[in-house]
């Protein structure tokens, strides 16, 4: 028989849960397992291929400046699926954030972001846009306790910024790696 979950307690309900597990191991073994609960998310980076430009946010994260990381990083606009489908939620986070009105979407992945931990699936997004889609400076919901700072950021600095080690963010690592498979063109040396 395969591992199951045998029983949950619920232990914290916040913006995320908090649970622990009990598992059944194939050969009866019960095992405890705490998880982090809070759903599905989405991200996206958007990217200007004329300009050659890509736009990511900063905010303070309280986990990172515990681990000793800095108050905040570069990352691309993300957030949870409150409802509808993840290509619109994509949309809605990314002009939120960033004032950017994004019209197609590129597909990435739909990954687990910390299997050992947490619930959380991410689908991941790349898209295109121009200046015409820029409808405001985004800089998130006040109302959430959003400070966001938006950067537009050529894309070879992203890209070495990647190889440097600055970019630090696993989902803004994954889709800037995507997007240099992709459209490799648009991190070439301009004539």
């Amino acid at each position: 028989m395969a591992p199951r979950i045998g029983g949950v307690r619920l232990v914290h309900d916040g913006w995320a849960r908090y649970l622990v597990a009990e598992v059944m191991q194939e050969d009866g073994t019960r095992l405890t397992r705490e998880m982090e609960d809070h759903g599905r998310a989405v991200a996206v980076l958007p990217y200007d291929p004329e300009r050659r430009v890509a736009t990511l946010v900063s905010q303070f994260r309280a986990p990172v400046l515990y681990s000793g990381g800095p108050p905040s990083h570069i990352e691309v606009p993300a957030g949870l699926l409150d409802e509808g489908a993840s290509e619109d939620e994509a949309r809605r986070e990314a002009l939120e954030e960033t004032g950017l009105r994004l019209g197609a979407l590129d597909f990435v992945a739909s990954a687990w972001s910390m299997p050992g931990i947490s619930t959380e699936r991410m689908d991941l997004f790349l898209a295109a846009y121009g200046e015409a889609d820029r409808t405001g400076s985004g800089g998130g919901l006040a109302a959430e306790g959003e400070a966001v700072a938006v950067h537009e950021i050529p894309l070879p600095e992203l890209a070495a910024m990647g190889r440097r080690g600055t970019i630090t963010d696993m989902k803004s690592l994954t889709l800037l790696f995507a997007l240099q498979l992709r459209r490799p063109d648009l991190f070439e040396a301009t004539r």
